[in-house]
């Protein structure tokens, strides 16, 4: 695949705007709906879009691993319900901002479990990066009582969300040593729909009409997301067009303000040009490779930023 960066960059931010309207549409319906509830309709009505992108190869659920991809659906399911219950709680743009410490716990935890050794840009990018997230921390007075209308812990949630989605990065890594992607993609879709669909019985709340089409839009926009970083890093090398993807900062920033009435303060976007700037020095470390984009490779990235 040729290496297009204009086409790769205007499809990964088309990308990000649509993630960040589809956590607009978690935060709405999750004042009135279960977490899990939300997430049981997000995953089904974008399993179409994860299996027209498996067409594309070969749609195979043949595994080797099962319980990996067990284990990597529970995991990535425990970090959708953070990211529902956090968005719900918190300033859009907020939590964005501390979504983005993913790669930050990605080098802490390779130590343990991939026994891999950071280099010492990386320690300083991780350095940089939480000191953002102390900015935001102190600009909301995080460590002297914050506001009660956004209670303390569902910042904690935010940022322990980026924990475990560099948790899920991690098994993706691991499991793609003997599954193809698509493989993974398949197999998170189906088991996460239907570990979503067994409590739905003892946690049901009816939706009204307006959170109904809100749920088939959640799922709707996470398919054409997919698709959009699908076609993005098949397009342009991921570290040329990586930094990119922080663009949702803003898109969350501006829909945060005009749909909810949410200004961001000078904290907030000093800390978060903080926890971005570390995440592109890393990315920039990064050589990219002259070789071309394989399908394969294409799939597990858009898998990792999914998670």
């Amino acid at each position: 695949m040729k290496h297009d960066l204009q086409r790769g960059a205007m499809l990964l931010v088309s990308a990000t705007f649509f993630t960040a309207l589809l956590n607009a549409l978690q935060k709405l319906t999750g004042s009135t709906l279960p977490a899990l509830e939300i997430i049981f309709f997000r995953n089904l009505f974008s399993l179409p879009f994860v299996l027209l992108i498996a067409s594309r190869t070969h749609i195979i659920l043949r595994t080797r691993n099962f319980r990996g991809h067990l284990l990597r659906s529970v995991i990535g399911l425990i970090s959708m319900i953070m990211v529902v219950v956090s968005v719900t709680r918190l300033p859009l743009a907020e939590q964005q901002v501390l979504s983005y410490t993913q790669p930050l716990f990605l080098v802490i935890l390779s130590i343990p479990l991939l026994h891999e050794k950071p280099s010492l840009q990386r320690w300083i990018a991780v350095c940089i990066g939480f000191s953002g997230v102390v900015v935001v921390a102190l600009g909301k007075g995080l460590l002297h009582g914050s506001d009660a209308a956004v209670p303390v812990w569902a910042y904690f949630l935010a940022l322990a969300q980026g924990a475990v989605g560099a948790l899920t990065t991690m098994q993706i890594r691991q499991l793609s040593a003997t599954e193809t992607s698509t493989t993974i993609s398949l197999w998170q879709a189906i088991l996460m729909t239907v570990m979503t669909a067994a409590p739905l019985p003892f946690i049901w709340t009816t939706p009204h009409m307006a959170d109904a089409f809100c749920l088939v839009a959640v799922g709707a926009f996470a398919g054409i997301a997919q698709v959009l970083q699908t076609e993005a890093f098949a397009s342009a090398q991921v570290s040329a067009i990586g930094p990119f993807a922080y663009s949702g900062l803003l898109w969350a920033a501006l829909i945060g303000w005009f749909g909810f009435q949410e200004i961001p303060g000078l904290a907030m976007l000093a800390g978060g040009l903080l926890i971005i700037g570390s995440g592109v020095w890393m990315l920039r470390g990064d050589r990219p490779s002259k070789a071309p984009v394989a399908t394969e490779d294409v799939l597990t990235t858009v898998d990792e930023v999914r998670s």
